[in-house]
């Protein structure tokens, strides 16, 4: 099964990766992992301030400081995964990215707001729900 799992290195992807940990059977099976961090694009006045090389590194640097926690539980589980770093708008990146890469599933961590203050302020997790057309196991 190929499992996209969204991280952004807040506590909700530690919940999730916790998660994934305590139910062997997704640890065990034949699964392809792949972790996937977007990084907010810096918005273009600043940008333009800096040389693309600068930008890169910046992406790249942000994207690893993610992704680092993260090879250590994967190694220690022996776990099969690619690692991306994307940029842009996460909601969209994700579904983009589930959608066109042909994933089975998502699994990512949520903030677990109430109904309201999603509707008020919206989520990456109820965004990617409304975008994707992947299946999407969200853990709170």
């Amino acid at each position: 099964m190929k499992i996209l799992l969204p991280v952004d290195g807040s506590p909700y992807t530690k919940c999730m990766l916790a998660w994934l940990a305590s139910h062997e059977e997704w640890l065990n099976a034949p699964q392809e992992y792949t972790i996937l961090t977007v990084v907010p694009l810096i918005p273009p006045h600043a940008a333009s301030m800096l040389s693309a090389e600068q930008l890169k590194s910046y992406y790249e640097d942000t994207a690893e400081a993610v992704f680092e926690p993260i090879r250590t539980f994967t190694t220690k589980h022996d776990l099969t995964t690619v690692y991306e770093g994307k940029t842009g708008h996460a909601p969209d990146v994700i579904a983009k990215i589930a959608d066109e890469g042909k994933y089975d599933m998502i699994i990512m961590g949520s903030h677990g707001h109430s109904n309201l203050l999603n509707l008020v302020l919206g989520s990456v997790a109820t965004r990617v729900l409304a975008r994707c057309k992947v299946p999407v196991l969200l853990v709170r």
